[in-house]
């Protein structure tokens, strides 16, 4: 493991540490001043933040929290991590930017990392973009390229807000406002084989699209026989299987890529993002040997600040962190531990564990996952509610056993201070 921060121990989780430098006016001013600067596409802030070190935040007003959700399974090693800072400003004192017009070693080197981790066969290739929602929106025009008309998507999917990855997301209260999108995207349901296969019988599919832990809808993995089924499927019909791992891959599940974990899968194509730089933006397309390679032509996708030097570096960086810091098995066991504890709370009001490695759901028995991860907040713990009843944590993959331990002895009385929603 690489060496702990001073201020990332395991211990107290909402105590104050020192004045993290509130700036003017402490956290009040700086939220009246967020609701005048900013839209407000993403409602109140929960909290301002000032710092952050190894796996704990601080506010402005100097509250300490422990960072169970890793700005949403984003930063891979924490914060303030001294690989990432190391490589970031090594970077900065070469190369910041250059256009496409140039390549950079550390885009090349990634790249080949890429292409190595995922095993990908001879012929395969890397694009690089900013974020999960360009990558999916890279991944939708190499399926338009095949000149097929249609897509099969998954009902609870989520791919992104622009509108070639919204088309690809099922949720109706973020297609609504925006249609029409793109045509074409059928969903079915996760598991149902005979839809899948009823669908993908008239030939004409270009692709089906799938996450292998479909986050937003509450950390609900596909089973392997599922995932293999679509993979035996698209072969047969022709049609391109497509992965999205923006939430699942770079070691979140203890292995490189979620799907690594079912024997004999490999999709045509893979998006990555999120844990990719750590914190810095970053997301890349794979597509898989040369059918998938060739489908983009020159002149016919591109990116201004895609694979540019500072963000491959600390993509670089981040690999070689979990690489050399073992971190995948450190996933595993972490992730292993922490859903044994949680269920043998026997809290009747937790009915499971959902999810692999450090992408775990707790499913409640109670709509009560929102007012669960207010308080939960409040007693110092940064855990998210996708749906009414599911807690999800993405944690830094550094966590330590004792750190997730604090929370899941916190459980139980969070859970039980919160008032019945029939009551109320």
């Amino acid at each position: 493991m690489s060496e702990q921060h001073e201020n990332s121990a395991p211990g107290a989780t909402g105590a104050v540490s020192h004045s993290a430098g509130a700036g003017e006016g402490g956290s009040g001013d700086l939220g009246a001043r967020y609701r005048e600067a900013l839209l407000p596409v993403f409602g109140t802030p929960q909290r301002v933040l000032a710092r952050g070190a190894g796996c704990r935040v601080w506010d402005t007003d100097g509250r300490e929290y422990l960072d169970l959700l890793g700005g949403i399974a984003v930063n891979s090693l924490g914060h303030a991590h001294p690989a990432l800072l190391s490589a970031l400003s090594k970077q900065a004192e070469t190369l910041g930017h250059v256009s496409n017009f140039f390549a950079s070693a550390p885009q090349i080197e990634l790249a080949e990392k890429l292409l190595t981790l995922a095993a990908a066969p001879a012929g395969s290739g890397v694009f690089f973009a900013n974020s999960g929602t360009e990558a999916n929106e890279a991944a939708f025009k190499i399926a338009r390229r095949t000149g097929r008309p249609r897509i099969l998507a998954l009902s609870g999917s989520f791919h992104g807000r622009t509108m070639g990855a919204l088309a690809l997301t099922s949720k109706e209260a973020y297609r609504a406002p925006f249609e029409p999108l793109p045509g074409g995207v059928e969903f079915l349901e996760p598991g149902d084989l005979d839809a899948l296969e009823a669908a993908l019988a008239a030939g004409d599919v270009a692709a089906v699209v799938a996450e292998p832990i479909q986050g937003e809808a509450g950390v609900r993995p596909l089973s392997a026989e599922y995932l293999l089924a679509v993979r035996r499927l698209t072969r047969e019909h022709g049609a391109l299987m497509i992965l999205d791992e923006v939430q699942t891959g770079v070691g979140r599940t203890g292995q490189w890529f979620a799907h690594q974990a079912v024997e004999g899968l490999q999709p045509d194509v893979m998006t990555l993002a999120k844990g990719l730089g750590g914190g810095f933006p970053i997301g890349a397309v794979i597509a898989f040997g040369p059918q998938a390679h060739d489908l983009l032509q020159p002149g016919q996708h591109g990116t201004t600040f895609g694979g540019n030097p500072l963000a491959c570096a600390a993509a670089l960086a981040v690999l070689g962190t979990i690489l050399e810091d073992s971190l995948l098995e450190h996933v595993r066991a972490v992730g292993a531990g922490f859903r044994e504890q949680v269920l043998e709370l026997g809290h009747p009001q937790i009915l499971e564990v959902r999810g692999s490695g450090l992408l775990l759901g707790i499913g409640l028995g109670r709509p009560v996952a929102k007012e669960l991860a207010a308080a939960a907040l409040d007693a110092g713990f940064i855990v998210n509610a996708p749906d009414e009843s599911t807690l999800r944590l993405a944690p830094p993959l550094i966590i330590t056993a004792e750190e997730l331990s604090g929370f899941a002895e916190a459980l139980p009385t969070l859970l039980d201070a919160l008032p019945d929603p029939k009551e109320a």
